[in-house]
């Protein structure tokens, strides 16, 4: 044996041992997205009559708020912790909606909210005075988020469009006692639903090894 391959075989075993590959990073839509749907779907079936909220009046409550405002929530700190804060904001505000929603059927469906004044139930008019509040309010914001994405795919302005339009519908039919913008909106809604379906579908295709689809270029590029 010469010194060389002693040498050479020194170095070998010296060598360090190659570093593990690195796990993947967590994709925080996944989860976001496939727990939304469920109560974006249920959202635009109530709008379009299907859920009877008259004789069911708690039956969305479930799943807008565990289904959508609690992973929302948890998908908006996984989106922190990977350093992705524009994912960690439209999750936030999403879920920050659905909880609250959520709060705001559970107060009124059981009388936790009374007329100060007076000590007693709330009126008609006093229920959609908080409503429409509480419409206008996130209307503003999710109008607000669609502006500052613009730089995002298509796919996803689309989308926050189609969000936006369903809170114009609900806050004007609220506010105008016009019910017949209910199943508009509920049309809406199903169409946002699609959209973000789409979405999912790229992002669990692209995380298990698949090509990216097509979400069209940004609005604003610059």
């Amino acid at each position: 044996m010469s010194v060389e391959s002693d040498t050479a075989g020194a170095h070998a075993a010296a060598a360090p041992p190659a570093p593990a590959a690195a796990a993947p990073a967590a994709n925080p839509a996944l989860m976001g997205l496939i727990c939304f749907l469920p109560s974006g779907i249920t959202l635009g079936l109530w709008f379009v009559g299907y859920l009877d909220t008259t004789a069911l009046p708690g039956g969305m409550i479930p799943i807008v708020t565990f289904s959508a405002g609690l992973f929302l929530l948890l998908s908006a700190m996984v989106a922190l912790r990977v350093g992705d804060s524009v994912t960690a904001a439209i999750f936030g505000v999403f879920s920050a909606f659905w909880t609250s929603f959520g709060v705001l059927l559970m107060a009124l469906n059981n009388g936790w909210i009374i007329d100060a004044g007076t000590g007693e139930a709330l009126s008609t008019e006093q229920v959609g005075s908080i409503q429409s509040t509480y419409l206008l309010s996130f209307t503003l914001v999710f109008v607000l988020l669609t502006l500052a994405t613009l730089r995002l795919p298509l796919m996803f302005t689309i989308g926050f469009v189609l969000v936006d339009i369903t809170f114009v519908l609900a806050y004007i039919g609220v506010t105008a006692g016009n019910a017949g913008l209910f199943p508009i909106a509920g049309i809406t809604t199903f169409a946002f639903c699609i959209v973000f379906a789409y979405i999912l579908f790229d992002a669990f295709g692209q995380t298990l090894g698949g090509r990216a689809m097509s979400m069209g270029g940004p609005l604003v590029k610059s």
